[in-house]
């Protein structure tokens, strides 16, 4: 049986019916192997030009595409004493819903009726406003009329001068008139006296010839009086002309001064109300403040301040909230030697923490569990550690994100890259060069070429 003995039963007995038996029966190994070797090495040469995608695994986590869409913080604008909460953490609130009420601290707007009466103040301005516009008016009519009348007052004088003028040389020429008849008088006069020396004439006659010269001597000195008369009506009427002129811009400077100073004082009280009713928006604006709000709508995540009656001062935070409606990407961190290789439009596969996956990082065709994504944004500088921030959204031609995916959560970035073999991918990673990167245009030509 162990091969000791020389009496050979093999050819007296068939073992074809035993097949554990069989099974032990020693035959020709080295070439089975051989053949398993050679088979070996034919399916390890051809698994070397299986084709082989370049990629670029990177960390990061789940956020929202737009920035007013991420998590945030509401702050208190005033300072103020919590008095009543109307939300609890982990609510769902709709934008403007109240999440608490606050109480001034400040003794400037402790008054309850502060509104109301900064109301009052505003309205006694307006109207100080309005008085001091309708005594502007009024001067502006005093002056119009002080004008107008100044006009008339100006022609009239010019009228009593001219009359005066002409009084004047009406009165001349009866003065030399009077004084030709005086001239005649004297001669008439010596000519009597003559013929009554000579005896010609009677006493009588000489003596109406001397009556007639003393009326011809009281008219020249009647006309004379005249004269001089018309003379000072004409200086006075002169003086007229030029006082009414003098009148006139005395009261037009009293006039302008008194409308000058109701503009200032129109202008002051305006200023004064516009103050004031800045002062009375900003009062009603601060009363909206007692109540915070809420800024969008979501998910109120931690309540920072506290219990009833704690005091926060201005610009304090309050509490979290986490937008429930949010356009969902993720933002992962490239080191700089991978950051020229991407491109916007790139292709990423994305394995989030809780959805377990199966992963083949260069062959994305059968890797199972992972979702697709499309590069959106790239940084152009690195941030405080050295890397590069890349946004990545949601590939509209892949299966969507989990409904479940939430703001935070870990995500484990697989950038794909170009197509190569996997010979040439061992070699290049043998030899530290780095990957071959493509553009978007030239991996839709090589998908339409294998296509």
């Amino acid at each position: 049986m162990i091969g000791i003995s020389k009496n050979k039963i093999g050819a007296d007995f068939s073992f074809d019916g035993f097949k554990s038996l069989g099974m032990t029966i020693p035959k020709d190994e080295s070439k089975k192997r051989i053949r398993i070797l050679l088979w070996f090495l034919i399916g390890t040469f051809l698994f070397l030009f299986l084709p082989w995608t370049q990629n670029v695994r990177t960390k990061g986590f789940v956020t929202a595409l737009r920035p007013d869409q991420r998590p945030q913080t509401v702050h208190s604008i005033i300072a103020g004493r919590i008095e009543k909460w109307y939300v609890a953490e982990g609510e769902y609130v709709q934008k403007g819903d109240t999440v608490l009420m606050v109480s001034e601290i400040k003794d400037d707007y402790f008054d309850p009726l502060l509104l109301d009466r900064t109301r009052l103040q505003v309205d006694a301005k307006n109207l100080s406003a309005k008085s001091y516009f309708e005594k502007v008016k009024s001067l502006e009519i005093q002056i119009q009329a002080l004008r107008e009348n100044n006009v008339l007052r100006i022609e009239q004088a010019e009228n009593r001068l001219k009359m005066a003028e002409l009084q004047v040389t009406s009165d001349s020429i009866r003065y030399e008139q009077s004084k030709v008849n005086f001239k005649v008088g004297v001669d008439q006069l010596k000519r009597a006296e003559n013929l009554y020396k000579e005896g010609l004439r009677s006493l009588t006659d000489f003596e109406q010839r001397e009556l007639r010269f003393q009326e011809v001597q009281a008219g020249m000195v009647s006309a004379e009086n005249s004269l001089l008369q018309s003379i000072n009506a004409r200086i006075a009427a002169q003086i007229e002309l030029n006082a009414i002129d003098n009148d006139f811009r005395d009261k037009m400077a009293k006039a302008s001064a008194d409308m000058y100073q109701a503009l200032s004082s129109q202008y002051d009280a305006e200023a004064s109300a516009t103050k004031l009713e800045n002062q009375y928006a900003n009062y009603e604006v601060r009363t909206g403040f007692r109540h915070i709000l809420a800024p969008q709508e979501g998910y109120i995540t931690r309540a920072i301040q506290v219990g009833i009656g704690e005091t926060i001062k201005e610009g304090a935070e309050i509490i979290s909230i986490l937008p429930g409606n949010a356009q969902l990407a993720v933002e992962m961190y490239v080191p700089p030697v991978d950051f020229p290789l991407l491109r916007i439009g790139n292709k990423v596969r994305f394995i989030f923490d809780g959805w377990p996956a199966i992963v083949f990082s260069g062959w994305p065709q059968i890797t199972n569990g992972t979702f697709g994504g499309v590069v959106h944004a790239i940084d152009n500088f690195s941030g405080p550690d050295g890397n590069y921030r890349i946004l990545v959204v949601e590939d509209p031609e892949e299966q969507p994100w989990p409904y479940a995916l939430r703001i935070g959560s870990g995500a484990d970035g697989i950038s794909l890259l170009n197509d190569v073999p996997l010979w040439y991918e061992i070699w290049r990673q043998l030899n530290g060069f780095p990957p071959d990167y493509y553009t978007s245009r030239e991996k839709a030509i090589n998908r339409k070429e294998n296509q």
